[in-house]
């Protein structure tokens, strides 16, 4: 694979999407300035364009914060852009490194890591955690795990990374283990630990805006902080980080900045991990539907089982859902599998609409495809699988 090709492919389709943003922003009568900005009243934000020169715009309906994060560093790893790289380096590397260590076994890390690894690179992942994608079902990062481990990655778990030495353009990181210490070699080193709010250095504090113990700003349903007039969005209002939550939030605080009745209900909200296979998940999982004091009923159809998956050689991971017993509501869907991301759609608008079991099950789905198979996993729960064995 000629990685360099790649990246020019991946920036043609990014200039063409961000071209189509700035398009119809623009083309719907808002104005776009480049700068530093730096609220200074309710309803006023001084910009520093990149001139140098300062200019002072009045919003007097509202302000949308939406700044995002920055990546985490940590000491003595701190990023160079050569050896030690984080995610921003890492989508535009122009060639596959021989090797890549990888602090922080979270989403971030194993997205970029399972990139390279298909195109080659030997990956080392230190997760400090007793598992990889620390809160994520353990039964959808098993599957995922199973395909690092056959592709060759070592994965050093309850780990930490302590030391770093670069010698010759390559790097020797020192991993502890349960107080046992040993030297691993990598030509990169990527620190994906999480991320931190962007909001310092905003004038939030002198506007009066309230932060959390994280920098985190704080906000209600409507997006709105303490201060009536400011609005924050996306990454920088918190948990989760999910681009699509973020552009559903920035349509929430425009339609309350307008005067129309809108409010955040993150119930349907799904989330997807782009690993390989992909995992996506929406509503709750069964354990928190445990926590709850609810009685549940699980249905679980494999990709092993599916025509789709057999035809297209992806048959590890399944579809698993949680339903209420009593009533057959739907509380929760987890997938992991080939396009999970794009079938957690369908579970998404049934969990918006409160539907029960029934509603899926009886929905004919087409054959064959992959989504037949959230259809089997609804009849499972209900115990009326066709394809597969129901429970005794």
């Amino acid at each position: 694979v000629d990685v360099a090709k790649m990246q020019e492919w991946k920036e043609g389709i990014v200039k063409k999407l961000t071209g189509g943003v700035s398009s119809l922003v623009k083309g719907n009568g808002s104005t776009i300035v480049m700068g530093t900005a730096n609220i200074t009243g309710p309803g006023s934000v001084e910009v520093t364009g990149e001139d140098g020169k300062r200019e002072t715009y009045t919003a007097s309906k509202g302000i949308i914060v939406g700044t995002g994060t920055q990546m985490i560093t940590i000491p003595g790893f701190e990023p160079d852009g050569d050896v030690v790289i984080t995610a921003r380096e890492a989508v535009s590397l122009q060639t596959a490194p021989q090797s890549m260590l990888i602090i922080g076994g979270g989403v971030i890390g194993l997205e970029l890591g399972m990139v390279y690894q298909k195109l080659g690179t030997k990956l080392t992942v230190v997760e400090l955690m007793d598992q990889l994608l620390p809160g994520t079902d353990l039964d959808l990062v098993r599957v995922v795990q199973k395909h690092l481990k056959k592709d060759g990655a070592d994965i050093h778990l309850k780990s930490k990374a302590v030391k770093l030495e670069k010698s010759g353009g390559r790097a020797n990181v020192t991993i502890e283990t349960e107080g046992k210490e040993q030297v691993v070699e990598a030509e990169k080193v990527l620190v994906a630990v999480g991320f931190k709010p962007n909001s310092a250095g905003l004038g939030l504090e002198g506007a009066g805006v309230k932060l959390d113990e994280r920098g985190h700003i704080i906000v209600d349903d409507q997006m709105r902080t303490n201060v009536p007039s400011i609005f924050a969005i996306g990454d920088v209002a918190g948990m989760p980080y999910l681009a699509h939550k973020a552009s559903k939030e920035g349509e929430i605080a425009a339609e309350v900045i307008a005067g129309h009745k809108s409010a955040r209900d993150y119930r349907g909200m799904p989330a997807a991990i782009f690993t390989d296979p992909e995992i996506a998940t929406v509503g709750m999982t069964e354990a928190q539907a445990k926590a709850e004091g609810k009685a549940v009923k699980v249905g679980k159809f494999p990709f092993a089982a599916s025509g789709r998956a057999m035809a297209v050689s992806e048959t590890d991971g399944f579809i698993k859902v949680i339903i209420d017993e009593a009533d057959h509501q739907l509380l929760g869907v987890a997938i992991v599998g080939p396009e999970a991301s794009d079938l957690i759609s369908e579970s998404a608008l049934a969990i918006e609409m409160c539907a029960f079991a029934e509603d899926v099950a009886l929905t004919v789905h087409p054959h064959p495809t992959l989504g037949e198979g959230v259809m089997e996993a609804f009849k499972h729960a209900l115990g009326e699988a066709v394809h597969i064995m129901n429970r005794s």
